[in-house]
């Protein structure tokens, strides 16, 4: 049974940074697909960044170019998203999600096979 499990959220202030993980297990040190989504309270949600298995191929939201960067460790099967000048709007519950195989994008929630737990991300003065 493959498990995510998110970590590194917090309260922090405007323009301030945070660097989230998420530990996969159970995947037989298989990497996938992974990406990072996120949904602000009473809102939709939306994807973050994706990121290849070889860790080559990247794509963000628009919102998160340049302040952001998803890497991932395949040798400890964990996935990080840094996140420098951090606003507001950027507060809600970030999620990683893994895609066994098929369109490796966060525009395709539906694709992707298993779901972390969440960490809450506050960005608050």
């Amino acid at each position: 049974q493959v498990h995510l499990a998110e970590s590194g959220g917090g309260p922090v202030q405007p323009g301030g940074s945070l660097k989230l993980s998420c530990t996969t297990s159970g995947n037989d040190g298989r990497p996938y697909c992974m990406a990072w989504f996120r949904q602000p309270f009473g809102k939709e949600r939306e994807g973050v960044a994706t990121i290849t298995p070889d860790g080559r191929g990247k794509i963000y939201n628009t919102s998160a170019i340049g302040r952001f960067t998803v890497s991932r460790d395949n040798a400890k099967n964990v996935l990080y998203l840094q996140m420098t000048s951090l606003k507001p709007e950027d507060t809600g519950m970030y999620y990683c999600a893994a895609q066994i195989s098929g369109l490796c994008s966060y525009n395709y929630p539906s694709e992707f096979d298993y779901w972390g737990q969440g960490t809450q991300v506050t960005v608050s003065s």
